[in-house]
């Protein structure tokens, strides 16, 4: 019997004030963050507060797609 479409999926998380501020020099890059969602639950876009190392602060890290 094949499987339908998987309830957890993989979803990248990337660091919106870096997005925003490209322009900024100050910025060498942009955070990354890779986690799970259940489909089920969360059928919206993911978004978590999680630490950025290059704006050096937690920040809101919203799902992208791959």
């Amino acid at each position: 019997m094949p499987k339908g479409k998987d309830v957890r999926v993989i979803v990248i998380l990337e660091c919106t004030s870096c997005v925003r501020n490209v322009v900024n020099k100050e910025s060498r890059g942009i955070s990354i963050y890779i986690t799970q969602k259940n489909r089920h639950n969360t059928p919206s876009r993911l978004e978590l507060t999680k630490f950025c190392p290059y704006c050096h602060k937690h920040t809101i890290h919203g799902e992208i797609k791959k």
